[in-house]
């Protein structure tokens, strides 16, 4: 995994260390009591991540915020995995409080692979045929009595953080023309089709690839079913101009779609950007780096 090492993010936030975890988890699974924990480098924000002996991981919230993803991940990720074309987690099993950490935390099974750097990528074009892939999967399973994905909602409930997270950027970014970009995006048509499954948080953080190939998706705290237009935001959050069609053709998005899909991935950049800036540089560049293909798309 790339990324960072802890850091304060949010002022909420719990501390958890190697040592933490690994009472957490002799206390809960005496089986695997004695495995060598080790923090994962990574750019997350709502988890921390730990390595637990050699086929395993430990994922524990950070924040309050991200408590329920705890038992989301733990009702549909068994559903939902075993029907896409990619590896997902594996939940096996749930821990609780304890030792000073207030809330329920997971174990997973450890995947391989490594996440991708946007403009570093090895074959971008099959790289987006895989994640069409992975999209199309998702959207075409039943979402009959699924949860409602937070970010499956029309754009216009983002405008209000959207142009305050722009108004903090002044003098950072080009505002005036952020802020065009921003409302050509609410000018595009809302989802009229029957609400579908969506990750929510398809970013390079949340993929692992191998050979340059797509070998899983991980973090579906997000998950849900509302407009899936979300989902596109990994065409500029990872993949290059050249590759976007590509994915874009393979998952089939029309013009209002792909509308959607580019205001969600500038609202997610603009808003991360300066709550990011000091306390997550992999973040704070990913969001520039959106923010910067989208102003070269639209010219």
């Amino acid at each position: 995994m790339g990324g960072m090492c802890a850091v304060r993010m949010h002022p909420d936030e719990v501390d958890v260390d190697a040592a933490l975890v690994g009472r957490l988890v002799a206390g809960r699974f005496p089986r695997w009591a004695g495995l060598p924990v080790e923090r994962l480098r990574s750019s997350g924000t709502e988890n921390a991540m730990f390595r637990l002996g050699p086929d395993l991981v430990v994922r524990l919230p950070r924040h309050p915020g991200a408590v329920e993803g705890v038992a989301h991940e733990q009702r549909w990720l068994p559903r939902l995995g075993p029907l896409l074309p990619f590896a997902a987690p594996e939940p096996l099993g749930r821990g609780g409080p304890g030792e000073g950490f207030p809330w329920p935390w997971s174990v997973y099974r450890w995947l391989e692979g490594a996440n991708p750097v946007a403009g570093a990528l090895d074959d971008p074009v099959s790289l987006a045929r895989d994640l069409a892939a992975f999209v199309t999967a998702l959207r075409g399973v039943d979402a009959t009595d699924g949860p409602p994905c937070h970010r499956g909602v029309p754009l216009a409930h983002r405008d209000a953080p959207t142009r305050e997270a722009i108004a903090r950027l002044a003098g950072r970014v080009d505002t005036d023309a952020v802020t065009a970009l921003w409302e050509e995006a609410l000018g595009a048509p809302e989802h009229a089709g029957a609400p579908v499954w969506a990750h929510g948080d398809l970013s390079p953080g949340n993929v692992l690839v191998g050979g340059g190939r797509l070998t899983a998706v991980i973090d579906f705290g997000s998950v849900g079913v509302g407009d899936p237009a979300v989902d596109l935001i990994v065409a500029w959050n990872l993949l290059p101009a050249e590759a976007r069609g590509a994915f874009r053709a393979a998952v089939g998005a029309d013009e209002a779609q792909w509308a959607r899909g580019r205001g969600w991935a500038l609202s997610i950049a603009l808003i991360a950007l300066p709550y990011y800036w000091d306390t997550n540089p992999p973040l704070a560049a990913n969001s520039r780096h959106v923010i910067k293909e989208i102003l070269a798309e639209r010219g």
